[in-house]
């Protein structure tokens, strides 16, 4: 993540606790009619993120699908490895969502913490709209009337629909379509960076929600639920680590603990930095040398990049439930599924960014009718979150490459050293 990750995350802690103190202050001083006018007041500081994180997710989502989906033209070419690395992304995408839904409504984290008081009138709100979702809707919101509507509304589903079609169709005409997949892969450059700009304001968002919740709550509310969350979310990411490793000694057998023991230097700064893209260069590297086909990591892992970031998957799912608990938002499992489904589309090609994830979660809960706020909530702790987060997506991406290559028959002896 870097210098200036690092310190916008001190940054952020600073604002909690500021939060922490001022909300103790008022708690235990001010008046129930002054705590209530400081919570709706201190709203609009977690507003102002809110908005701000709203404002990229349309073209954040278009220009990486549709570049993510162009570059995939070349699959025809690579043929039975590109069908092989897509198997896996998939399947194992599922099922680190179905372990994050498993663990949110087994250890229900945020249940208990009544709804969010910065948004009590909000909240009720939405858990009226809520009971008007069914499958017809759902329907009804997946294709787009207009891609200028879509985006103005920020329907993320509708968004998503015709980036595949777009993306598809510029695969298809080929070269002349490369400048404007180019230009698109500039923009989502840009748009990247524009993430981390909006990110700045971050510390805002937690110290309005922090603040308002302290205040009208009391401190031991905040400090429960962050103990909760942490430790629902560590069990899904071990449950996570261990069917990565089954699968992978099904694949590989003994040779598993060569490849854990060459992917221990990555692990480790993909745990500092929190950016599972920040060891892509060392990763390449240790697969070539654990005996993987140089053309195959070359073609599966910046693909895996896209497709198959595992630890941010499960936390996906976990976090938009978890925000929906907090909030008193019912759902049925029919609509929980139905959001893992609407994640698996949504979160290819932007998961790999730090705190990314956090866009996506928020697009989510705003398309299931839960308060997006909540995010501002999980902002304190996210960082510890992410770090294993990011420690999985490497395990997962290190795993896939090297099982494509045992099924091409491309896994050869190990280089010493």
């Amino acid at each position: 993540m870097g210098k200036n990750g690092n310190r916008l995350t001190i940054i952020i802690f600073l604002s909690m606790v500021l939060g922490i103190m001022i909300g103790y202050f008022v708690h235990h001083n001010a008046s129930k009619e002054f705590i209530a006018s400081l919570s709706v007041n201190l709203k609009l500081l977690a507003n102002i993120f809110l908005r701000l994180v709203q404002m990229i997710i349309a073209p954040l989502v278009f220009s990486t699908l549709v570049v993510g989906i162009a570059k995939l033209g070349d699959l025809k070419a690579v043929g039975r490895v590109g069908g092989k690395a897509m198997l896996w992304f998939i399947t194992a995408s599922l099922f680190s969502l179905l372990i994050g839904l498993f663990w949110v409504n087994l250890m229900e984290p945020g249940v208990g913490f009544e709804r969010a008081s910065m948004d009590v009138a909000g909240a009720q709100d939405v858990m009226s709209k809520t009971k008007t979702f069914n499958i017809v809707d759902f329907v009804n919101h997946l294709f787009p009337r207009s891609i200028f509507e879509a985006m103005a509304t920020n329907e993320i589903l509708q968004i998503v629909i015709f980036s595949i079609f777009f993306g598809v169709a510029a695969a298809a005409v080929g070269a002349p379509a490369q400048p404007l997949v180019k230009a698109l892969d500039t923009f989502s450059h840009i748009i990247l960076r524009m993430v981390g700009y909006v990110m700045n304001f971050a510390p805002l968002g937690v110290f309005g929600a922090i603040t308002a919740v302290v205040a009208t709550r009391g401190v031991e509310s905040i400090a429960v639920l962050y103990l909760k969350y942490f430790g629902a979310f560590l069990l899904g990411i071990i449950s996570l680590w261990v069917l990565l490793y089954l699968v992978g000694y099904l694949i590989l057998g003994n040779r598993l603990s060569d490849l854990t023991r060459r992917i221990i230097s990555p692990l480790a700064i993909a745990f500092s930095t929190t950016s599972s893209e920040a060891v892509f260069p060392k990763l390449v590297e240790e697969l070539e040398r654990f005996g993987c086909n140089k053309k195959i990591v070359s073609f599966t892992l910046p693909l895996g990049y896209s497709f198959n970031l595992d630890g941010s998957m499960m936390y996906m799912t976990f976090a938009s439930i978890f925000i929906a608990q907090v909030y008193n938002v019912p759902l049925s499992l029919g609509e929980q599924l139905t959001m893992l489904l609407v994640l698996m589309l949504t979160s290819k090609g932007i998961a790999g960014v730090p705190r990314a994830s956090l866009v996506v979660v928020t697009a989510t809960c705003a398309m299931f009718n839960i308060p997006p706020e909540g995010i501002a909530l999980i902002l304190p702790i996210d960082h510890f979150c992410d770090m294993f987060r990011s420690m999985t997506n490497v395990i997962g991406n290190a795993l896939s490459t090297a099982a494509v290559s045992k099924w091409e028959n491309e896994l050869t002896e190990p280089i010493q050293g």
